[in-house]
């Protein structure tokens, strides 16, 4: 038995560092490309073009930072991306679980065929042109809203609420009927509350959904500054700075190898301010994040009945 317990406790020894060393690589791998990208748009543009940039920058400087803010616009197009992404998640959420707990019931005789409709919508689309003429019609055209009111319902997130509310348990809403709940003061009190992981879960794909895009400003508030968005912003600094000449760009990371990269160059480069464009856009997403882990791993059933 001695042999036996002292074999069992050098498998597990043996186990626990090849597991150690595995989810140290799995750590390396992931977190490489991020590393990278920081360290090139805190790098020198003209030094960058030398290569050999991996996790630490060789030549410090901020000018790629403050080229993009030299935009005096991407200041208020944050704000805008900000409060577009805060409302579209917040009703998107409550307006697709408020229809997802409807779906769900069993005693709605029209939840097959509005739940059909909805997954229609998700293999075929009308297409850019109608899709536009129907906003127009709508005069959501130069208007905040049109980041919005499109995006209130989603048919993907109606299908993964609406299949975690069919998993909880039906004896909860009968009790709070029996007690004289309403519909909507069960969904709200009851359902809603219980819906907590999922919700994080659908409402993080929203947030950075909406806070990614840009073509929709593009399309119907190009026209308008005071709208536009910190994605459409920056897209218009990184659009600028591949316009610049190649040639250009050739001859100052000649210059900058000659010199030994002794002097920062004061430029900036497709691939430098991609890099701080990238950290820019990620870093709200990632102050986000560490607040809803918890319900990814962890799901909420509370047994407030017992069967």
């Amino acid at each position: 038995m001695k042999k036996r317990r002292k074999k069992m406790k050098l498998g597990d020894r043996i186990f626990n560092i090849f597991n150690a060393i595995f989810m140290l690589l799995l750590v390396v791998v992931t977190l490489y490309p991020f590393l990278n990208t920081l360290a090139i748009s805190f790098n020198d543009a003209s030094d960058t073009m030398r290569g050999g940039i991996y996790i630490w920058p060789r030549r410090w400087t901020l000018f790629n930072y403050e080229s993009i803010f030299a935009n005096g616009y991407v200041y208020r197009a944050f704000f805008v991306s900000v409060a577009r992404t805060v409302l579209s998640t917040v009703l998107n959420l409550f307006f697709t679980t408020m229809l997802a707990y409807t779906l769900s019931r069993k005693e709605y005789v029209f939840r097959k065929f509005i739940t059909v409709v909805f997954v229609l919508t998700m293999y075929f689309n009308a297409g850019l042109i109608p899709g536009y003429f129907l906003i127009k019609r709508l005069g959501l055209i130069n208007s905040f809203w049109v980041y919005v009111i499109p995006s209130m319902i989603g048919a993907f997130n109606l299908i993964v609420i609406r299949t975690y509310i069919k998993s909880l348990p039906d004896s909860m809403v009968e009790a709070a009927k029996i007690d004289g709940a309403g519909e909507f003061k069960i969904f709200m009190q009851v359902i809603f509350p219980l819906c907590k992981p999922v919700l994080a879960v659908v409402g993080l794909f929203v947030a950075v959904g909406a806070w990614n895009t840009w073509f929709d400003t593009f399309l119907y508030n190009s026209s308008k500054q005071h709208l536009s968005t910190l994605q459409y912003e920056l897209m218009k600094v990184l659009a600028t700075s591949m316009s610049t000449s190649a040639t250009a760009s050739a001859v100052q990371g000649s210059i900058a190898a000659r010199s030994g990269g002794s002097q920062l160059s004061n430029s900036v480069t497709p691939q430098s301010i991609r890099a701080a464009i990238t950290i820019v856009a990620a870093t709200p997403i990632l102050l986000v994040y560490p607040f809803l882990q918890k319900y990814f791993v962890v799901g909420i059933n509370v047994g407030s009945v017992k069967e």
